[in-house]
């Protein structure tokens, strides 16, 4: 999808434009396509798979980002500490390795297996699979990691995989948008499918039943040498250039400027593969990007470049219902 394209359906879904009403009848459309698989899947017509271990399903009902992979490494930290060794898998969006599923290291190339799996690689330490077929993915973290519980980062409309616990995330700030199902708004699904997840996690101000996150991240690190840190209040003194290619660009923005810094914003779709042009400037500004998008940018960095590491925090209330529920289910 083009740059302009994905702006115009961002604008149409998120701003409650009028125009949106001229694709209330392909919404129709999908979301009838939307019933009839879940049907299939329900009645057995479509096959879905079970796997040896627990299975965890991070994702949403909504286009765009909420905040998914921050929890999903806190979730893989949390597991951790419990005495779990857990295994991630993802669809590895952008990659185009020639075969699936892809095992995915630190030092993978983000062109190959997605930049989010690559990011996940980096900060759990955990076993990461990606590919388009999650059972496949998830059954070669098994047998090659003897991994005892797979988390999947997104993936809950992919029915294929059966699941035993599902978190949704909604966006704080933006929640369902105009509330129409894909193309006229950002829902996958009808929003009455939060009534069948486990837990819904909020990024920003949660409502009633609803668990709060919190997202932090008070420093800059080098692209060229990441020993190099600095506290983001270090960057106040001079305007500077700010990249996000990400489901939720102004997120970033908005959490640069909590920090009192003056940043010119650069929007980029999601998975955007990045060419030297699109993050260098004719000027000594310094720039600032996420960490999403670092990955994908090192090769051509330059010795401004930075990217901001973002941390979720959960409450100790969520992690304990977590955990219990996954006892529970192992247990039953």
């Amino acid at each position: 999808m083009s740059h302009k394209v994905s702006r115009f359906f961002d604008t149409m879904w998120y701003g409650q434009r009028l125009v949106a009403l001229l694709f209330v009848p392909l919404s129709w459309l999908f979301g009838l396509i939307v019933k009839l698989r879940v049907l299939s899947y329900k009645k057995g017509w479509i096959k879905s798979t079970r796997v040896s271990v627990p299975v965890i399903v991070v994702g949403n009902i909504t286009v765009g980002g909420t905040g998914k992979t921050p929890v999903v490494i806190w979730m893989a930290e949390l597991l951790k500490s419990a005495g779990y060794s857990p295994g991630i898998i993802s669809r590895g969006y952008g990659g185009i390795a020639s075969s699936w599923p892809q095992q995915v290291r630190a030092d993978s190339d983000s062109r190959v297996v997605g930049d989010e799996a690559k990011v996940l690689a980096r900060r759990t330490g955990c076993p990461v699979a990606v590919g388009p077929n999650r059972v496949d993915s998830a059954q070669a973290l098994i047998d090659r990691h003897q991994c005892d519980i797979i988390i999947s980062d997104d993936g809950l409309q992919h029915y294929a995989l059966q699941r035993d616990i599902e978190i949704a995330l909604v966006d704080g700030e933006r929640r369902y948008g105009n509330g129409f199902l894909l193309p006229a708004g950002a829902l996958r699904e009808p929003v009455e499918r939060l009534k069948s997840v486990d837990f819904i996690i909020c990024n920003g101000l949660a409502n009633a039943g609803e668990y709060s996150l919190r997202v932090e991240g008070d420093e800059a690190v080098k692209l060229l040498d990441e020993t190099e840190r600095l506290n983001l209040e270090s960057f106040r003194s001079a305007p500077c250039h700010a990249i996000a290619g990400l489901g939720n660009p102004s997120r970033f923005f908005s959490h640069l400027k909590k920090f009192k810094l003056t940043v010119e914003p650069h929007i980029f779709p999601d998975h955007f593969k990045y060419s030297e042009k699109d993050i260098n400037f004719n000027d000594e500004k310094q720039i600032l990007m996420t960490e999403k998008d670092a990955v994908k940018c090192t090769y051509m960095a330059k010795d401004k470049h930075w990217y901001v590491p973002i941390k979720a925090q959960m409450t100790e209330k969520f992690g304990l219902a977590l955990l219990s529920l996954i006892k529970e289910k192992t247990n039953g």
